[in-house]
């Protein structure tokens, strides 16, 4: 966490309820990290944020390329046919995410924040990339598949 304030960074923390308490104690004193075990208005923290460090579940893809952030995804290794690692590669390789294993994290999360945020440009490279891959109408594309599928079948039933 000292890296963090060396380089003058703020760190906006989400722990979970297990590790709060640890995480409020080594923050102790440290006026540029905010600890929380859980973020209520996300959306707050993401306008905050000039880069995003998240697991990689499907609705934090969808949301992390919406508000089109530069992101460094560390996917959950224990999640289910290891899909977090697949939802993190689908951005990595059109270069619109960094990855980070978990296991790696100790030794290589901390040194890749602060390179990117030193590097202008690959964070703007990667918001532009991550831009492209947002979805912002997929409420209108489920519902007209909703009324087309509907108008089939009634038209099938006739």
């Amino acid at each position: 966490l000292e890296k963090f304030e060396k380089n003058g960074l703020q760190l906006i923390w989400q722990t979970g309820k297990t590790f709060v308490d640890q995480a409020r104690n080594l923050a102790a004193g440290k006026s540029n990290i905010r600890v929380n075990d859980f973020i209520t208005k996300m959306e707050y923290a993401y306008a905050a944020a000039d880069i995003v460090v998240s697991r990689s579940g499907a609705m934090a893809i969808a949301e992390l390329c919406v508000v089109k952030k530069p992101v460094i995804l560390v996917p959950y290794p224990f999640s289910a046919e290891d899909h977090q690692t697949v939802n993190a590669m689908k951005l990595v390789d059109r270069q619109a995410g960094l990855f980070v294993t978990d296991k790696e994290a100790n030794n290589k999360l901390v040194q890749t924040v602060i390179a990117l945020a030193g590097d202008p440009g690959k964070q703007e490279s990667l918001r532009n990339n991550i831009a492209t891959l947002a979805i912002t109408d997929a409420d209108e594309v489920i519902a007209k598949e909703i009324l087309r599928s509907t108008k089939v079948l009634l038209n099938d039933g006739e």
